[in-house]
């Protein structure tokens, strides 16, 4: 998937067959969030019962409610991206599981290795890099399985892109301090 992307989006998403995307898609969310729990235990909610009873809950919300629910509105999302620019498409659960297994490289979003500490600044630099490369997966996916151009895929993946690698594995706020190291050392 990671290493030939065209060839797993075109052997490996079945129509009609949602479970082993969602399955995927949760277990992506499941271990970037413990590993975000590890590492910055400062993130785990306070629920009541201790930290490891409050982390055991959050898991068990993202897995019964949360991936599964931004993974089929997100889909949605794409579906109505999509029905402009194509005439002809694959099937929405089709998109459900391009987008699930565009996931797959933030799964270790959240490990801090390759975070560069300028003062004032810790970059993630491993979650901007797995959040970018999701984007493109997203892309690559979406272009091969709905047969279409490159450029009108990424045009119509960049909010489902925005939502999941943006926001949800915290691309945008990585990409972000990037930015704003990079003006602080060159300006």
């Amino acid at each position: 998937m990671l290493v030939s992307p065209r060839r797993f989006f075109r052997d490996g998403v079945a129509p009609g067959d949602q479970a082993p995307g969602l399955l995927f898609a949760i277990s992506v969310a499941l271990v970037y969030q413990s590993l975000q729990f590890v590492f910055a235990p400062a993130t785990i909610p306070v629920i009541g019962g201790g930290p490891v009873a409050s982390a055991l809950v959050a898991l068990l919300v993202i897995a019964l409610f949360v991936a599964p629910a931004l993974l089929h509105l997100t889909a949605a999302i794409q579906t109505a991206l999509l029905i402009p620019l194509l005439s002809q498409r694959a099937g929405v659960s089709e998109t459900v599981q391009v987008i699930a297994y565009a996931t797959a490289p933030c799964a270790f979003a959240a490990v801090p290795i390759l975070s560069v500490l300028i003062p004032g600044f810790s970059i993630p630099v491993l979650r901007a890099i797995c959040a970018v490369y999701g984007a493109v997966l997203l892309a690559v996916g979406i272009s091969e399985v709905h047969q279409t151009s490159l450029p009108k895929a990424i045009l119509a993946t960049a909010v489902p892109s925005g939502v999941v690698f943006g926001y949800a594995f915290g691309g945008f706020q990585a990409l972000s301090n990037i930015n704003a190291a990079l003006m602080t050392v060159l300006g």
